[in-house]
C-alpha cells in the first residue's frame, strides 16, 4: 500500500478487513470509527449504565469514545485532533444531534469543516455515529476559511481550511440557520408551480460555496472531489440541471441516498474539496469502463493525488451491468452484492491504471450500502482485491441513483 499503515495497539483493531489508518506525505487519512471494541457489540464504556439509565447519555458516551480512539490513531501517527482538516459524520437519529455536539465542542475547540448526514444504519447494532477524519501533520500550516457572504455554521464547525494546495469545505445545506430553510431556497407557496425545491436549494447552496472558495481566491472550476447526499434521489434528474450551470467541467462526484439533513425540509447537501485555482489537474477517461450517465468525470489528478467518482454496479445502459447479475436460471449459483462488488473494483482499477495507479494505493474508501446484512459477502470481495486493505467507513444507505444497486464504493488513491 502507499503510505504508512498506522497501527495502534492502544485502539481496538478493526473486525473487518480494513486498517486505522493511512499516512500519505502532509496527509493522514483515518478509517471511520463506531463505538465499538469488536469484542461486545457496543463497548462497555460508550454504553449507559441500565442500572441508572437516567444518568448517561448514549449518544455522547459513544461520541466520547470514538473520539478518544481517534485521538490515539492520530497520535500514533504523530498528528492530533487539533489537526483535522476534514470531518464526515454519520448518525442513526439526528434527533440526538445536539447532544453529539457538545462532546464535538470539548475534543474540537477550534472546529474543523464538517458534513453531517443521517444513515440507515451502522456496522454494529445499537451503534448510532460514525465519525470519518481526515488530518495533516503538526506541523503542517493550515489557514481557516470564513467568508463574511456565506451563512454562518449553526453549530460547531468551520467554514472550511486551507492546507497546502487543498481546499476543504464543510458540507453545505439550504438554511440561512436563521429561517430554517432560506427563503431563496423555497419556492414560493403563492406559485407552486413556478418553482423547484431541490433546483432552488441546490443553486443556494452551490453560490454559496462559491463564495467560500472566492474567500481564498478558487472557484468552483476547481472542485476536485465532490460528494452528494439527498434525502430524495428521485429528485436527481432536477438536481444535475443545476449541477450542470455550475460545473460545466464536472468533478468526480458521488451521489447517495440519506435518511435526512440537519434542517428539516433541506433535501440535499454538498460536500466539495477543491485546489487553488494555479495548480494543474487532470482528468481521467477511460474507455474500458462506462461512462458515467450524468454530469461527473470518472476521476482527477491533482499533484500525487487521484480523486475518483463513486462507483456503482451500472453499465448506465442496461440498469445494473449483467456482469453484476446473479443469473435468474440459476439463483442459487451466485450472489448479487459479490458480483456487483467485483464488477465495481474492476471498474475502478482500470479508472486508477489510466491516472497512472492502482487499488494498491487506496489510501481512503468509502462504502455506501443499501442493506449492510450483505456487508459480510462484500468484505469478501473486498479481501481478494485489498490484500493490504486501506482505511475504510461503511455507512447504510437508502438507495443508490440506479435501481437494483447495492453498494457504492468511493476511493481515493495517490499515485504510486
Amino acid at each position: 500500500m502507499a503510505g504508512t499503515v498506522i497501527h495502534s495497539t492502544a485502539v481496538p483493531s478493526p473486525l473487518a478487513h480494513y486498517c486505522q489508518g493511512v499516512t500519505v506525505g502532509d496527509h493522514i487519512y483515518a478509517a471511520g470509527q463506531i463505538a465499538s471494541d469488536y469484542i461486545t457489540g457496543v463497548a462497555p464504556e460508550a454504553r449507559a449504565d441500565p442500572a441508572f439509565p437516567h444518568h448517561g447519555s448514549d449518544i455522547q458516551r459513544q461520541t466520547r469514545y470514538i473520539l478518544e480512539n481517534l485521538a490515539k490513531v492520530f497520535e500514533e501517527a504523530g498528528s492530533s485532533l487539533d489537526d483535522v482538516v476534514k470531518s464526515q459524520v454519520f448518525m442513526t437519529d439526528l434527533d440526538e444531534f445536539y447532544y453529539f455536539d457538545q462532546v464535538w465542542k470539548e475534543f474540537f475547540p477550534a472546529p474543523p469543516p464538517r458534513t453531517t448526514v443521517g444513515t440507515t444504519n451502522l456496522l454494529v447494532p445499537g451503534c448510532r455515529v460514525e465519525i470519518d477524519l481526515v488530518a495533516v501533520k503538526g506541523a503542517v500550516p493550515r489557514e481557516v476559511i470564513k467568508s463574511a457572504v456565506a451563512p454562518s455554521p449553526l453549530a460547531h464547525y468551520g467554514q472550511g481550511v486551507i492546507v497546502g494546495d487543498h481546499v476543504y469545505a464543510a458540507g453545505q445545506i439550504a438554511s440561512d440557520y436563521t429561517t430554517g430553510v432560506a427563503p431563496e431556497a423555497r419556492t414560493d407557496p403563492a406559485f407552486p408551480y413556478y418553482g423547484s425545491d431541490i433546483q432552488r436549494q441546490t443553486r443556494y447552496i452551490l453560490e454559496n460555496l462559491a463564495k467560500v472558495f472566492e474567500e481564498v481566491t478558487c472557484s468552483l472550476e476547481d472542485v476536485v472531489k465532490s460528494q452528494v447526499f439527498m434525502t430524495d434521489l428521485d429528485e436527481f434528474y432536477y438536481f444535475d440541471q443545476v449541477w450542470k450551470e455550475f460545473f460545466p467541467a464536472p468533478p468526480p462526484r458521488t451521489t447517495v441516498g440519506t435518511t435526512n439533513l440537519l434542517v428539516p425540509g433541506c433535501r440535499v447537501e454538498i460536500d466539495l474539496i477543491a485546489v487553488k485555482g494555479n495548480v494543474a489537474r487532470e482528468v481521467i477517461k477511460s474507455t474500458a469502463v462506462p461512462s458515467p450517465l450524468a454530469h461527473y468525470c470518472q476521476g482527477v489528478v491533482v499533484g500525487n493525488h487521484v480523486y475518483a467518482a463513486g462507483q456503482i454496479a451500472s453499465d448506465y445502459t442496461t440498469g445494473v451491468a449483467p456482469e453484476a447479475r446473479t443469473d435468474p436460471a440459476f439463483p442459487y449459483y451466485g450472489s448479487e452484492i459479490q458480483r456487483q462488488t467485483r464488477y465495481i473494483l474492476e471498474n475502478l482499477a482500470k479508472v486508477f491504471e489510466e491516472a497512472g495507479s492502482s487499488l494498491q494505493d487506496v489510501v481512503k474508501s468509502q462504502v455506501f450500502m443499501t442493506d449492510l446484512d450483505e456487508f459480510h459477502y462484500f468484505d469478501q470481495v473486498w479481501k481478494e482485491f485489498f490484500p493490504a486493505p486501506p482505511p475504510r467507513t461503511t455507512i447504510g444507505a437508502t438507495n443508490l441513483l440506479v435501481p437494483g444497486c447495492r453498494v457504492e464504493i468511493d476511493l481515493v488513491a495517490v499515485r504510486g
